[in-house]
């Protein structure tokens, strides 16, 4: 039996987001730089732990083992909410960023390694966001027409 590929996807979601955790960490603990005590740098270790810990496990299992949990409005705004909140993270990280001549410190390559990790976070999720946002509405579309045909079956009665 094969693999559904939005498995894989959670899969590469989680490892990414633990990435960006241990790399924003690191630069935490390197007190010795300004991105040590950068707002950006926190928003961005509580996003991998928001992507890590909470979004994507939920994404993940609520359908199959909670399906009254995997509300079909909740799905897709945990997907956007967490999706925009990726785009406005590596963007602002990389903002902060001086030009890669002059990026030649370990944390300064780590917040790089960050900014390339976050922008395939936020893909991943813009993909997935696509995919959710389109079956809700099928499911909106799908819901309706039975409605109606069930309202109309119910006339004739």
């Amino acid at each position: 039996m094969a693999m559904p590929w939005i498995y894989a996807v959670r899969i590469a979601q989680i490892l990414f987001g633990l990435i960006v955790v241990a790399l924003t960490a690191y630069v935490i603990s390197t007190f010795n730089y300004w991105w040590s005590f950068s707002s950006t740098v926190d928003f961005l270790l509580f996003l991998g732990c928001w992507t890590t810990f909470v979004a994507t496990p939920y994404l993940l299992a609520a359908p199959i083992y909670f399906p009254r949990l995997a509300h079909r409005f909740v799905i897709p705004a945990v997907e956007v909410i967490t999706m925009i909140f990726w785009f406005a993270g590596f963007i602002a990280i990389g903002a902060e960023l001086p030009s890669p001549a002059y990026c030649t410190w370990s944390a300064c390559r780590a917040l790089q390694a960050v900014t390339v990790f976050g922008s395939f976070e936020w893909v991943l999720f813009a993909v997935t966001t696509y995919f959710a946002i389109m079956d809700l509405m099928h499911h909106h579309r799908s819901g309706e027409s039975a409605q109606k045909t069930q309202h109309n079956a119910h006339l004739g009665v």
